[in-house]
């Protein structure tokens, strides 16, 4: 049985048609068709290249591939890949599952993820200045237990005498009770000795208001001063270093140590982060900034290019200040 290669040469001489218009008609490069001629299947591609080529080759000559590919099936004892098994027209052939329904999935799946987070961010939102508020009245409120520890230990310090209560009960520092004792008597009207003669009252005594000696004796018996209320310490330097600043304000944050900070603007909203060292942030308000500090030493606060000085040490919380004060 005569080669692949010659069977095919044979068929195209004898249509009388060259390699080139061969080649036109199978679009097969010309070298590939000669070495499919000649035998040389080192020069072809893959075997499955080369049995397409040899189908295209014998469709160009108008003739079957069955013989050439049992022919070159035959080279060197190679055999033929088993046929694939008949096709009955009634049986319905597999088709791939179609892809729409799977990406309309998809897309619902991620248009419902994208509104369920919008829906979490709008609730954020809203319930963020009321979560800030109460963390606000706290700070405060620890910070007012923290300054008066005995306010609600001494009452008597703060609340004057009663009216009812008689002058000769309260009690009167050594140094005045020595050197007064006409006072500390006359609270009580004295008698005469002589029954028949009427007592001559003693001075009359305001019980609307307390004398001279009934503060100290109040703060004596307590041990305790009367409290006050003094502005900070760094408020009358930031009040020199801001004024006549004007608005918009422009608030810049130069942080030298890992510290937490607070801001709030003139539309209500908070924005508070741990910011790290060698960071800066900057907001812009048309109104007076409120801050809250956790380390009052570790960042240098500028406002509309102005530095301010420290408001407090490192490691120091400070709350709830107000920029440029009021």
């Amino acid at each position: 049985m005569a080669s692949v290669g010659s069977h095919l040469r044979g068929l195209r001489q004898q249509r009388g048609l060259s390699l080139e218009e061969l080649s036109r008609a199978t679009r097969v490069a010309p070298r590939y068709l000669e070495a499919l001629e000649s035998d040389r299947f080192s020069a072809l591609p893959a075997p499955v290249f080369t049995r397409g080529f040899i189908r295209a080759y014998c469709q160009a000559v108008g003739a079957s591939a069955d013989d050439a590919l049992a022919r070159y099936d035959a080279r060197d004892g190679v055999t033929a890949p088993p046929p694939r098994p008949p096709v009955s027209p009634g049986a319905p052939t597999p088709t791939a599952e179609p892809e729409p329904r799977s990406r309309s999935a998809v897309l619902v799946s991620f248009v419902l993820l994208v509104v369920l987070g919008g829906a979490l961010f709008a609730v954020a939102l809203l319930t963020q200045p009321a979560r800030e508020d109460r963390a606000d009245r706290r700070a405060t409120g620890s910070d007012e237990a923290t300054a008066s520890p005995l306010s609600a230990s001494a009452p008597s310090a703060a609340t004057p005498p009663s009216a009812s209560t008689p002058r000769s009960a309260e009690p009167l520092p050594p140094a005045l009770s020595s050197s007064t004792p006409s006072r500390a008597a006359g609270a009580v009207p004295s008698q005469s000795a002589t029954p028949g003669q009427p007592s001559t009252p003693a001075a009359p005594t305001s019980t609307g208001a307390p004398t001279a000696g009934a503060a100290p004796a109040g703060a004596a018996a307590t041990g305790e001063a009367p409290r006050t209320t003094s502005p900070p310490a760094w408020l009358p330097d930031v009040q020199a270093a801001t004024g006549g600043v004007a608005s918009p304000y422009r608030l810049v944050a130069r942080v030298s140590e890992p510290t937490w900070i607070r801001v709030r603007t003139e539309d209500g909203r908070s924005t508070e982060e741990t910011i790290p060292a060698g960071q800066v942030r900057e907001w812009v308000s048309n109104r007076p900034f409120v801050l809250t500090l956790g380390n009052a030493g570790g960042v240098t606060l500028e406002l509309n290019g102005r530095t301010l000085p420290p408001l407090g040490p490192s490691g120091a919380v400070v709350s709830r200040i107000v920029l440029p004060p009021q």
